[in-house]
């Protein structure tokens, strides 16, 4: 287990939480089970499709809208449940969804953001899960004034927590790389706390 030292923030890595084997089992799983889809999103006033494909799986009605997009979920299936039960006791936390990403290559991405939408409440808790190729994660604070930075490798079979004000300070992205990697898929379990 590793804490990040950032300030105001709560961010917790687990770099080999699953097994190679239980994570390359649960990476198959998920490729083949999940209802993968590509949507348009809307940035500073342009539309195009994602940079990924995704999916929303959760309790009933457990709707999540961001940048334009409104997600109605999927029932759970077996793979995501085991999931969420391994790292439940971690979290300390009863997940109600779950947002996946696939990304099926260097070139799919994820832009600056926070996971600060008001279907997570104030202080969210987002325990994000990777399995396949090996992407970095990069962290940098919204107050433009502050310097630091953080940077995490994101393992096959890693868990990576972040609570507390984390989304309040700070602004998280997956990069575009023009090396190799094989396609990763990532799990960011939330709680909904809105109907």
């Amino acid at each position: 287990m590793l804490k990040l030292d950032l300030p105001n923030s709560d961010i917790v890595y687990y770099p080999n939480l699953w097994s190679l084997k239980e994570a390359n089992v649960l990476l198959q799983k998920l490729e083949n089970n999940i209802q993968w889809q590509q949507d348009y999103i809307t940035l500073f006033g342009k539309t195009h499709l994602q940079p990924r494909l995704t999916a929303w799986y959760g309790d009933r009605g457990k709707i999540y809208s961001y940048s334009g997009i409104t997600m109605y979920p999927h029932d759970w299936i077996r793979p995501l449940l085991t999931i969420k039960e391994t790292i439940e006791p971690i979290a300390k936390v009863n997940f109600n969804s779950v947002l996946l990403n696939f990304y099926r290559n260097g070139q799919d991405s994820m832009g600056w953001h926070s996971d600060n939408e008001k279907e997570l409440g104030k202080k969210p808790i987002i325990a994000s899960v990777s399995f396949g190729g090996e992407r970095q994660f990069l962290l940098k604070p919204r107050d433009k004034n502050v310097t630091t930075r953080g940077e995490i490798l994101l393992n096959h079979g890693s868990l990576l927590i972040m609570a507390g004000n984390t989304q309040k300070y700070w602004l998280h992205q997956i990069p575009k790389t023009t090396k190799f990697v094989s396609s990763r898929i990532n799990l960011t379990f939330r709680v909904i706390v809105t109907p």
